[in-house]
């Protein structure tokens, strides 16, 4: 398996944005490993107008119907989000026939609005981030034919762990509440991600 740094990494992204048709990068890892702060260091060094980033947590499902499902204890969880929304998506995405509307996870209210993210038709490089996306099972087994390249993302996982834990403070939770929750419902979901990372084509190492 090929292996890039993040210096490398946005060499390599730099040289997507490029592609025609639309080139659609995955980005893989663990919870706190840093998905988003690695996409947004990408976007902000790419050329605006050929990017744009599609998050897999909008597709979280509503807290009501987690509670009806009795899964809200463990959201975050493969059979947590709506998959089939998201694969219609990346359908969407992958056509290339016009703007494309998704829904945005805002972590201060633990839910997603939807239609609040937009994937434009000048967008060249797609960069989708998430959990699931080269999970096997479940429904997942679909979303790894929209991408055209796939990354899974690692990091030290001591310091994964306490990034993760402050997140969950930062937003909310009491600071037992959160650790115990990144050690169980995260950890566990971690255990599944971890799977996944022998089938990503390059895997990005950071710091």
């Amino acid at each position: 398996m090929k292996s890039l740094t993040r210096d490398s990494a946005l060499i390599r992204a730099t040289s997507l944005q490029e592609r025609s048709p639309r080139f659609i990068l995955g980005i893989v890892g663990k919870p706190g490993v840093g998905k988003s702060t690695f996409t947004d260091y990408l976007r902000e060094r790419l050329a605006q107008e050929l990017v744009a980033i599609l998050p897999m947590d909008g597709f979280h499902m509503s807290n009501e119907e987690l509670i009806e499902l009795g899964r809200r204890e463990r959201k975050g969880s493969l059979d947590t989000f709506d998959v089939d929304s998201f694969i219609q998506t990346l359908a969407q995405v992958k056509k290339c026939e016009g703007d494309v509307r998704f829904p945005i996870f805002k972590r201060e209210i633990e839910a997603s609005i939807a239609d609040a993210g937009v994937i434009p038709a000048t967008a060249q490089l797609v960069i989708v981030e998430g959990n699931y996306l080269l999970h096997t099972e479940s429904g997942w087994e679909d979303v790894a034919s929209y991408l055209d390249e796939t990354w899974y993302l690692t990091v030290d996982d001591q310091l994964r762990m306490q990034r993760l834990i402050a997140r969950h403070i930062a937003f909310g939770k009491p600071a037992q509440v959160a650790k115990d929750w990144s050690e169980g419902t995260d950890e566990a979901n971690a255990r599944i991600i971890q799977e996944s990372e022998s089938k990503a084509d390059f895997v990005v190492t950071l710091s």
